[in-house]
């Protein structure tokens, strides 16, 4: 007799979270690692943890309150000062304004350490939530992470790659 796996047990679920788990590590360590090897890293990490979110199936809810956030604003702060520091001038990147999925001509000055720590935020609090064991609460973590994704934080992640790569491969070219 075949038993389907729950959702917060399915490949692609534990591959997510996977992928997540690993990025919100690389951005906690960022003071760890040189310049050049966190941003080698984040290029090569950030197209799985994007193709991993996409894989994941559509589940409903099991609670009816919202998850529960973890990252406190010291945690932000922590995150984004420190691909600030490292990242230096680079981090300011140009961005052009969306609204709504539609472009504007408003283009606007971006930071490659807000958007990863905006990132950052959603990613670690579902891995804070799904650390809690809980499957009803680790089911509807991945769910709003899912969503946030999909509405927020889906677009910054392409947003900051393309800095990223032309960060990587001016260097390359020094």
């Amino acid at each position: 007799m075949y038993c389907m796996k729950s959702f917060v047990f399915q490949d692609a679920t534990v591959s997510f979270v996977t992928a997540a788990a690993q990025t919100c590590l690389l951005m906690e360590r960022v003071a760890e690692y040189e310049r050049d090897e966190w941003i080698e890293q984040m290029l090569r990490l950030l197209p799985v943890l994007y193709l991993r979110t996409r894989l994941l199936e559509d589940a409903e809810p099991m609670l009816d309150d919202e998850p529960q956030r973890f990252v406190t604003e010291e945690d932000y702060n922590c995150t984004l000062f420190g691909i600030r520091n490292l990242l230096g001038e680079d981090d300011a990147y140009l961005d052009v304004f969306v609204d709504q999925g539609i472009y504007t001509d408003e283009v606007r000055t971006a930071y490659i350490s807000e958007g990863m720590a905006d990132i950052y935020q959603e990613l670690k609090d579902m891995a804070a939530a799904f650390q809690l064991g809980e499957e009803p609460v680790m089911n509807d973590a991945v769910i709003a992470c899912r969503r946030a994704f999909e509405t927020r934080w889906g677009q910054t992640l392409l947003a900051v790659l393309r800095p990223l790569h032309a960060i990587s491969h001016s260097e390359i070219e020094d």
